[in-house]
């Protein structure tokens, strides 16, 4: 015990807890870019000919002037915007990346991704700590909606299913032509897309190999949002299927494509499925597995490791290595695996009956 009035001294190897701050404060990050998405700033900023004042932007998001100049000065902060003197008078527009990304009009835009983030999974991450101590997703606490049923939470409304849908139409729109040019798939010409969803990921399919056709195979009232905001008629080599790849047949065909599927699930849930793929597969067939892989040896990618927090929060599901996939294909069959990283988010897995 200390005598009174004594001052104890902290001795510490870190000058400045600087990565700690970052991470504490990562969240106002996160805040400060859906903010800015949710109120059309990159938007207005597209759609002007020339940079814009605080007060221009202020009026075209409808926003207060005061709270609009501090949302452009973290943005510029951020990098995602820049600044520019007119006159004495500072003036805005989008860097390069936000053009690209944060417009709704851009082709590979996330703001549909950005928004599904905002809206749903923030909420969902709210209650990490639960998820942590009872080692199951949150949607009951979130949303009021019981999960027994996990697509039945995720698509709880068709306003949710559509921003779930836009989700990974922006995501595949990015990602889709490097897992699906990972490995050769020329010699597949019939494939199905199982949860294909929008159809962004099929549609880049048929783009890379003029040969073959894909089928997307989900549940009813996915396809019937797919056809109608998604896929259209030009799209001649894109097709549907109906069904619930748990419990309806699955038609034959040279490969199934299994994209961000697998992570949702258990592993006893996955070799499930995989093996009633299997089962469905034209002999010299296959099936490619998409997902973020986790290191062997549990060191990352950082990514991976926070989706598969997300996985907690959110499914039944966890990201996996390349070897615990290979164990899953194994076991329902597959043979003569292969693992292909792309050094991007999603990574490929392929395996052959």
């Amino acid at each position: 015990m200390e005598p009174a009035g004594t001052t104890t001294t902290v001795t510490t190897t870190a000058a400045y807890p600087r990565k700690i701050l970052d991470y504490m404060e990562g969240f106002l990050v996160s805040k400060t870019l859906f903010t800015a998405c949710e109120l059309g700033v990159f938007d207005l900023l597209a759609s002007s000919q020339h940079p814009l004042s605080l007060e221009e932007v202020a009026l075209g998001i409808r926003a207060s002037q005061d709270g609009t100049e501090r949302l452009l000065a973290a943005c510029t902060g951020l990098d995602l915007l820049n600044t520019h003197t007119l006159d004495g008078q500072v003036m805005y527009s989008n860097t390069e990346q936000s053009s690209v990304y944060l417009t709704q009009s851009s082709p590979v835009s996330l703001t549909q991704s950005i928004h599904y983030s905002s809206k749903t999974i923030y909420l969902c991450w709210h209650y990490l700590t639960d998820a942590v101590r009872e080692g199951s997703n949150q949607y009951e606490k979130a949303f009021g909606v019981k999960s027994e049923h996990l697509f039945e939470a995720l698509y709880r409304s068709e306003e949710e299913m559509v921003k779930f849908m836009q989700l990974m139409n922006s995501i595949w729109n990015i990602c889709g032509r490097d897992v699906v040019t990972a490995f050769n798939l020329s010699p597949f010409t019939t494939i199905y897309d199982l949860g294909g969803c929008s159809g962004a990921l099929a549609k880049q399919c048929v783009l890379a190999y003029p040969d073959c056709t894909v089928t997307i195979f989900d549940l009813p009232k996915v396809v019937k949002t797919s056809r109608e905001h998604f896929v259209t008629d030009d799209n001649q080599r894109v097709s549907f299927h109906e069904g619930d790849f748990f419990k309806d047949a699955l038609p034959d065909a040279d490969l199934y494509i299994l994209a961000r599927i697998l992570h949702d699930w258990t592993d006893v849930r996955s070799i499930e499925l995989l093996t009633k793929v299997y089962r469905a597969c034209r002999p010299g067939g296959g099936v490619l597995v998409v997902e973020a892989l986790l290191c062997e040896d549990g060191s990352g990618p950082l990514t991976a490791q926070l989706y598969s927090l997300n996985m907690l929060v959110q499914t039944e599901g966890k990201e996996r290595t390349a070897a615990e996939y290979t164990a899953l294909l194994t076991a329902a069959g597959f043979q003569n695996i292969q693992v292909e990283r792309t050094g991007k988010i999603y990574d490929a897995v392929l395996g052959r009956k």
